[in-house]
């Protein structure tokens, strides 16, 4: 074995997916995680565990896996993260943990993201649960979200014995996770609904259809429920458009909306009822996972699909790996290319899509070298859907219908990053809702560092 080389990662063949929504990946099996588990060097100055948002002990689990102790490397992990499954397939490791990974600079990093997978596969076919707490302290708070963020809080302070709540505006709980990434990508009752099974296994209760603002507001909770603490992890799902003609037409979508009715409402599967539009033509545009993801369901429903992106390839703020798969499937990226009109037929339906090439220029406030347009470069191509990807900030309803809740010019909420906590005591939030559109892993780092900023208001209160 060549220990400066990981052990490869089976997957469906690239025309074969193409068509379906079967996950990509198939993961390790037991043999191939103990030998990329071998790989490890076990640093004693682990950066591995710096570049973790939730500081996963990682040499110790992958210890465990190369001994075979698949259930205590299950449980090193759990004391951590409440969402290893997710996180083994949807984290950017190769930007975090992996990207610290000595073995990375004589060779290839150790696959940390692929081993966490197969340690939480591993649990979850043999019903393991994580710990729960001994004995519950008699304090409670609500989670308002049941996203990333929200399951991290709500999971670490049942492990410390508090009384939980998560309130879900959607019928179903995992927030972006079943809503946002694609079956292919994340199966949502193998992985999501286990990975909540076991969140609600340390003693959390989740009520869905419960749109805070409108159903309850935080001020109602605290003041007439009881609750001495509550978090805000309710993500940011109001999307961005670019404010260009044509954007009212029929065939254009936002891919928040486009994923969702795919993801959580079931388009893509035959007997469901749910409105998409199966368009021949789609062009996506934006350059991230999400856009990544849109393009790769547009193509398994059958369309030719494009990719609009104002900057080059080496700006793509999406995963290497996302980026790949797409253009293994087939999307066609179309690139330093910006859209300036969505052109509509005479009843109102999207026909095609005017576009101005691009060129690079001086770096911006992001360090990226700013897209500027070529004067006279104007094309169009005929499409039937044009989907949105720019972006999402947070919806307002929370904070305009809580007292003493302060927002920045984003309508974001403003809260410490060490804490979480908000302008109102008691409050606390985290993840995209403070943060604009960001990752999974990010949102629940925000989460466990509002766990522990509420244990310890709640301690010393």
């Amino acid at each position: 074995m060549d220990v400066l080389k990981r052990v490869p990662v089976r997957e469906q063949e690239p025309a074969v997916r193409a068509k379906n929504f079967e996950e990509v990946c198939y993961g390790y099996n037991e043999e191939e995680a103990v030998a990329e588990a071998s790989r490890c060097l076990n640093c004693k100055n682990a950066m591995c565990i710096k570049g973790c948002p939730v500081s996963i002990n990682i040499p110790a689990f992958i210890e465990q896996v190369k001994n075979r102790n698949f259930e205590e490397a299950y449980q090193i992990i759990s004391e951590s993260s409440a969402l290893p499954a997710v996180c083994g397939r949807v984290c950017p490791q190769e930007s975090q943990c992996e990207g610290k990974c000595i073995r990375g600079f004589k060779g290839e990093p150790v696959a940390i993201g692929k081993l966490e997978r197969f340690v939480a596969d591993w649990a979850r076919q043999n019903k393991i649960k994580p710990k729960k707490a001994e004995s519950m302290n008699g304090h409670k708070v609500a989670v308002i979200g049941s996203g990333p963020a929200g399951l991290t809080c709500a999971g670490d302070l049942a492990k410390l014995g508090y009384d939980v709540t998560i309130y879900e505006a959607l019928h179903a709980p995992g927030g972006v996770l079943v809503y946002g990434i694609p079956e292919f990508r994340l199966p949502k009752d193998e992985v999501v609904a286990e990975e909540v099974a076991n969140v609600e296994a340390l003693g959390v209760k989740i009520e869905t259809n419960v749109v805070i603002g409108k159903s309850i507001t935080i001020d109602e909770l605290m003041e007439e429920e009881g609750y001495e603490a509550v978090f805000i992890g309710s993500g940011a799902g109001l999307p961005k458009f670019m404010g260009i003609p044509g954007e009212q037409a029929n065939g254009v979508f936002s891919a928040n909306e486009y994923l969702t009715r795919n993801n959580l409402m079931k388009a893509f599967k035959e007997g469901y009822e749910t409105p998409i539009s199966r368009g021949s033509k789609v062009v996506v545009v934006g350059g991230g996972n999400v856009a990544m993801d849109a393009a790769r369901t547009a193509l398994r429903l059958g369309a030719e699909t494009h990719i609009v992106y104002r900057r080059s390839e080496e700006e793509l703020p999406a995963r290497v790996e996302e980026v790949h798969h797409a253009k293994e499937e087939g999307v066609i990226f179309d690139l330093l290319q910006n859209p300036t009109e969505i052109l509509v037929d005479d009843k109102g339906w999207v026909k095609g899509i005017r576009i101005i090439k691009m060129e690079l220029g001086e770096p911006d406030e992001s360090g990226r070298r700013r897209p500027v347009e070529i004067p006279g470069s104007e094309y169009e191509i005929e499409c039937d859907t044009v989907i949105m990807s720019l972006g999402t900030s947070p919806n307002p309803l929370i904070s305009s219908t809580t007292k003493g809740l302060d927002t920045n010019k984003w309508k974001c909420i403003v809260a410490e990053e060490a804490t979480g906590a908000t302008s109102k005591e008691g409050v606390y939030a985290g993840g995209d809702a403070v943060t604009g559109a960001a990752t999974v892993i990010l949102a629940m780092g925000a989460g466990k560092a509002a766990a522990a900023g509420i244990h310890e208001f709640l301690s010393n209160k």
